[in-house]
């Protein structure tokens, strides 16, 4: 089948990329390889999915171009659409509403317009678990009511969501909005905590670290993450909401725990009260994912750490 992937030069875009053509598909990149971070790791991305030598095209773009989706979906006849491009983090939305609304709620609408005029029927959707919000109830589940977003970014998810209900409901299209809980592993984006504390250890440098360290997450590593994503492409489901995480929840003291003992290095912490627009806590139900997807995630916290860290020696080399 013919792929197109959004933010595929991205962390998990790049993941998502190469084990679509490791089973045989042919994959269209889309990014915009912005600024957000650095792009060079981004072009990194790209030609290490290049050198598996499978039919794979990355297309330089922006999900706010209406004309270039349009000219892609014209020339390109997709069968799916993973849409993972997107503006993310909580704390950088608070500086930026405006951005976050326009990159990703109205180039969420281009996408979805551009394959409701080519007849493309199925798309997969990257929504994110900062949709629950303050939740007194936990593990957060796919049927919890979800009205109290505490961020520009949360609240642009919640509106990827209504949208993606809107095009299966008029257009009969199948949609799938998928809830990541706090990804990590290799090629993760350096402003993420994992790969930051790992670079400030490494570098004898204090790290961050807001409020008490009692906050929790439920941190899901990528390979479990790709699996969930790959399974909601085989078959059909209408429209769904589905949770992927790990559901274990590990506190920020623990983590940096596990960092310092895979670089073998201790931690200098700079203490700051806490952040606006971070929650608690993070902690997944992923029943139905099992159910549905037949999701099973493999790698724990103790064991994706250390192949973090030593993804991340290897790059800091």
């Amino acid at each position: 089948m013919n792929f197109l992937v959004t933010g595929g030069a991205g962390f998990i875009g790049s993941h998502v990329c190469e084990q679509l053509l490791q089973t045989g598909h042919s994959v269209w990149a889309f990014d915009d390889l912005n600024t957000f971070y650095d792009p060079q790791l981004k072009r990194a991305n790209i030609r290490a999915i290049q050198s598996l030598a499978k039919p794979f095209e990355f297309v330089h773009g922006d999900i706010t171009n209406r004309m270039s989706l349009d000219d892609l979906f014209g020339e390109v006849k997709f069968d799916q659409v993973i849409h993972l491009a997107a503006r993310a983090g909580v704390r950088p939305s608070l500086a930026e509403p405006a951005l976050y609304q326009r990159v990703n709620v109205e180039g969420t609408v281009n996408i979805l317009e551009a394959a409701r005029k080519t007849g493309v029927k199925k798309i997969t959707i990257a929504s994110s678990s900062s949709v629950y919000g303050v939740n007194a109830k936990i593990p957060f589940s796919e049927s919890d009511p979800i009205f109290s977003a505490i961020s520009p970014y949360a609240a642009s998810k919640l509106a990827c969501e209504a949208l993606g209900h809107v095009y299966h409901h008029i257009y009969d299209m199948d949609v799938v909005m998928l809830r990541f809980f706090t990804v990590y592993g290799p090629r993760q984006r350096p402003d993420l905590a994992i790969y930051k504390f790992a670079s400030l250890i490494h570098a004898g440098k204090p790290i961050p670290v807001f409020g008490d360290g009692s906050t929790a997450r439920d941190y899901t590593y990528i390979t479990d993450i790709v699996d969930g994503v790959i399974a909601c492409t085989q078959k059909q489901f209408g429209f769904e909401i589905f949770n992927l995480g790990e559901s274990q929840t590990v506190k920020l003291h623990e983590l940096i725990s596990l960092i310092e003992a895979s670089l073998g290095k201790k931690a200098v912490l700079d203490r700051q009260p806490p952040q606006p627009g971070d929650v608690p806590i993070t902690f997944a139900d992923i029943s139905k994912a099992r159910a549905k997807l037949g999701y099973n995630p493999q790698v724990k916290i103790a064991a994706g750490i250390p192949r973090f860290v030593d993804w991340f020696r290897q790059t800091v080399q």
